[in-house]
């Protein structure tokens, strides 16, 4: 049976870092840059642990700028 994994691209220089989406995730997947930050002078999130994400969107949904995109990936 083929195993479904999630994967999530954040558009870093749009990213306000409100850490809604690191809050939403159910899988603790997502963080926020500590020693960096975008144009804007914002920490972004990023994927932290990216194995376990399981593409169940909740850090899409939440997010206030729509700056996440989640993609399922089969593995084989």
């Amino acid at each position: 049976m083929a195993k479904i994994k999630g994967a999530v691209t954040v558009n870093t220089e749009r990213c306000k870092g409100c850490n809604l989406c690191v809050v939403a995730c159910p899988s603790d997947v997502l963080a926020l840059m500590q020693k960096e930050v975008n144009d804007r002078g914002y920490h972004f999130a990023y994927m932290a642990d990216p194995d376990k994400c399981i593409g169940c969107q909740s850090c899409a949904l939440v997010c206030p700028d729509a700056c996440i995109e989640v993609y399922r990936v089969v593995e084989k």
